[in-house]
């Protein structure tokens, strides 16, 4: 039997593999992390580890606010007008 561990504020969580090969996620992880049923997870080997990644059921609207601040519209704007005129510049020659 495989047992996986948890961590969330410095606690360790356990759960086990039944024989059927399926782990129960404590709630507390499931809260945090907006685990329902129907959640798809993808399990990630990582040489000695295995990370559990929840998948968002619309990627769009999780990704959304995430950039806020980073990389600005003007500043996509201000790059796309300094390509455009690069390239009319080699355009030129």
């Amino acid at each position: 039997m495989i047992s996986l561990w948890y961590y969330i504020k410095d606690k360790n969580m356990k759960t086990k593999v039944t024989t059927r090969g399926q782990v129960s996620i404590p709630a507390e992880i499931r809260k945090k992390f907006r685990i329902e049923a129907d959640t798809n997870l993808e399990w990630n080997i990582e040489e000695t580890s295995i990370r559990v990644v929840p998948v968002p059921k619309d990627p769009i609207s999780a990704f959304r606010g995430k950039g806020r601040g980073v990389y600005t519209t003007q500043d996509l704007l201000k790059e796309r007008i300094r390509e455009r005129n690069s390239e009319d510049e080699r355009d030129k020659r």
